[in-house]
């Protein structure tokens, strides 16, 4: 069949899109401040991606994008779902729910639950809630336990584990105190083609203080944890890695130190990868100045300083991947005592409007954002990933760039709310969510 007569199921036509086109299979240089595209699907892949109109090709759904920004969809490595076991924070199908909303295809989630997930009972049990909610996406991948119960004395059945469908392990915000133990652990991580993902933080340093050390916490007289506590545990993961020749994946980076012990592991030829989260890139210590706890978050808010090493390593990629670490709490446990309430940010309604911000304004480039939000996360764990290259799944985002909106009850997603972000308006919103052609959130109507 010729190709102008070949039959489409989607078209979705003239987007933006800032990255370059890739449907020659030699990728073009992308024009500054983007060009107009269409995006061509058949049964749920990219058939291409090609300038607006370039192709007359028809499909049996037509979509005007409307000039709205084309982003693949996001990939989110570092999730609390909280099901089973705590639903009243957060269950699978609402978490899923904030996750599609928010422009994710792809969402890990730790083993923090209760029971713990160290069992394939409850791997399974978590795969089959998300199918029965979200049949058509976001893909749920979980995380298994390091050790059971997360309590850091014995090795969890990680074969089961992976067996089971467990795309990575980690002992999440419990680091595992014993180094050689967490030596085991990487080694059988590596030995089933898994990797270990870990909360650094020193357990001996103000353990989830959720303050940094510094000018705020000595003006409020609150106990905090200096970045050193981070740093310290970031030094042992590397030095370990080195020496084991095995990967290691550092969870939600937050300060300067940290950046530098990585960018010299990489030099060293170490297999380590480093995310971080929209927080540490866009608010600092202040925002905990009036004892607010909704900026208590494990590791804490830094300063300045270290906003900027971050911003400079996510560029040059010492940094590879974002993630949101969505923690999310109820109401009642985070209007207490700052000392007295749980770390945590719910981040999964907030993560793209915040990061793309970064982007708009010059603080990061579009192909790190996309690097950091797609092919870094979705190559180091194994997942669908979307280049607009023919033959990838055909997930992808319309983001309305210039749609403001105020983070509040009525416009989050997840069941919790508790965010620094709360009540301030934000621009930029997702108005149709593809995965695998399949339109799971749109308000975009259909095209002549």
């Amino acid at each position: 069949m010729p190709e102008k007569q070949k039959k489409l199921d989607l078209a979705v036509r003239g987007a933006l899109w800032f990255g370059p086109l890739k449907g020659d299979g030699k990728g073009k240089k992308a024009k500054k401040g983007g060009q107009l595209v269409d995006v061509l699907v058949s049964k749920g892949k990219i058939v291409a991606l090609t300038p607006a109109g370039s192709l007359d090709m028809r499909a049996e759904k037509e979509l005007d994008a409307g000039g709205k920004v084309l982003l693949p969809s996001l990939t989110d490595v570092h999730v609390h779902l909280r099901e089973p076991g705590q639903e009243y924070k957060e269950d699978i199908a609402s978490g899923l729910g904030a996750a599609a909303f928010g422009g994710f295809s792809n969402i890990l989630c730790m083993a923090n639950t209760k029971p713990v997930n160290d069992t394939a009972s409850v791997t399974e049990f978590m795969l089959e809630q998300a199918r029965k909610s979200w049949p058509n996406g976001p893909r749920l991948f979980p995380i298994g336990a390091l050790t059971k119960g997360l309590k850091g004395q014995e090795l969890a059945p990680m074969a089961e584990l992976a067996k089971a469908g467990c795309a990575a392990f980690s002992n999440d915000g419990r680091p595992v105190e014993s180094t050689e133990l967490f030596r085991r652990a990487m080694e059988y991580a590596q030995d089933l083609g898994k990797i270990v993902i870990d909360h650094c933080e020193d357990p001996f340093l103000a353990p989830a203080a959720g303050m940094n050390e510094g000018e705020v916490s000595s003006r409020l007289g609150l106990p905090a944890q200096p970045d050193v506590a981070e740093a310290i545990q970031v030094a042992r993961d590397v030095l370990l890695a080195e020496y084991l020749n095995a990967p290691i994946h550092l969870a939600h980076v937050s300060c300067e130190k940290s950046v530098a012990l990585i960018r010299f592991a990489k030099a060293r030829g170490v297999d380590v990868t480093a995310e971080t989260c929209p927080h540490y890139l866009t608010l600092t210590e202040e925002e905990a100045a009036g004892f607010s706890a909704s900026a208590k978050v494990s590791p804490p808010l830094r300063v300045k300083a270290d906003i900027d090493a971050l911003l400079d390593a996510l560029a040059d990629g010492t940094v590879d991947m974002l993630a949101t670490d969505h923690a999310p709490h109820a109401a009642h446990e985070k209007e207490v005592e700052f000392d007295q309430a749980p770390c945590g940010i719910s981040g999964l309604d907030t993560a793209l409007a915040t990061t793309w911000e970064l982007v708009r304004v010059g603080k990061l480039p579009f192909d790190a954002f996309v690097r950091a939000w797609t092919s870094a996360p979705c190559k180091r764990f194994g997942l669908p990933l979307n280049t607009f290259a023919p033959g990838d799944p055909a997930d992808f985002v319309l983001y309305d760039q210039d749609a403001a909106w105020t983070v509040n009850a009525e416009t989050m997603k997840s069941k919790s709310k508790n965010t620094p972000l709360y009540g301030r308006t934000l621009r930029g919103r997702v108005s149709a969510h593809f995965l695998a052609g399949k339109m799971v959130v749109g308000s975009i109507s259909p095209g002549a």
